[in-house]
């Protein structure tokens, strides 16, 4: 059976199940293949609180890998974007972009995660679907890999958004690749800061590895990083306290999105 079929076969069965998950009526709007880089940060709390709908709180771990993070930065490298019809969507069908979402519970107490702000390159793509998301005037990306053989394999990232307004993302990290774990399929609820009440279900499948993490310390394989955010709208989030609690390499992850 192809990988197609497959899909095809999945979205059916989704189709017909009953009370659950896929109850409601769901529209597919886009499948991508994507590589991403995600830092967990955890920056000033009333900042951060400043920018969340009434009614709405954060849900920060108390433990594990995500312990003490209230916020992502995820720099996404959208290798392949189609349409519902396979088509490429937009001009390219890719597209670089780095996010900002921070996880939440909703006013009905629901764990999902809420997109804050985001730099992209894609004109088309700004404010995009949740609203927040700002034009790069600045947009680099650069990744590679380095392996001799009998040596580790190296690989190192390079990533740079600015926008007009003074908004600034910007990761360079360098390090050795390890063995990365396939987690299971789920499906995760991303809200709009700006307009509480619009959200898309990504469902997703993805492998990733922690390269370097302060509370479950595996071996740190990170041997070059810096980090650099600041200025417009970003500035009270990275006001030079900001820190780093965890560094996540996810190789890829295969995304379906649908609309309720």
């Amino acid at each position: 059976m192809s990988r197609y079929a497959a899909v095809r076969i999945v979205l059916a069965t989704a189709a017909l199940v009953g009370p659950g998950e896929y109850a409601r009526a769901q529209t597919l709007v886009e499948y991508s293949a994507e590589a991403r880089f995600q830092l967990d940060l955890q920056v000033p709390d009333a900042a951060l609180k400043a920018l969340l709908p009434t009614g709405w709180t954060l849900n920060v771990a108390t433990q594990g890998n995500a312990k003490d993070a209230n916020l992502r930065a995820i720099f996404v490298d959208r290798l392949t974007v189609n349409a519902p019809d396979g088509k490429p969507v937009g001009r390219t069908g890719s597209n670089r972009l780095v996010y900002l979402a921070a996880p939440v519970k909703d006013p009905s107490g629901a764990n999902v995660q809420l997109v804050i702000g985001g730099l992209t390159e894609d004109p088309a793509d700004a404010p995009g679907p949740f609203g927040v998301y700002l034009l790069a005037t600045t947009h680099k990306m650069q990744r590679s890999t380095s392996a001799s053989g009998a040596g580790p394999i190296l690989d190192s990232q390079d990533w740079v958004f600015a926008a007009a307004t003074g908004e600034h993302l910007e990761m360079h990290i360098k390090y050795q690749r390890g063995v990365a774990n396939k987690g299971n399929p789920n499906e995760v609820r991303f809200y709009s800061a700006k307009n509480p009440s619009f959200y898309q279900i990504s469902r997703q499948e993805q492998v990733l590895e922690v390269l370097r993490n302060v509370t479950t310390t595996p071996p740190d394989r990170v041997k070059e990083f810096s980090f650099k955010a600041s200025g417009g709208s970003y500035a009270k989030l990275f006001d030079g306290t900001e820190r780093v609690v965890s560094w996540d390499n996810i190789l890829w992850i295969n995304r379906s999105v649908f609309l309720p």
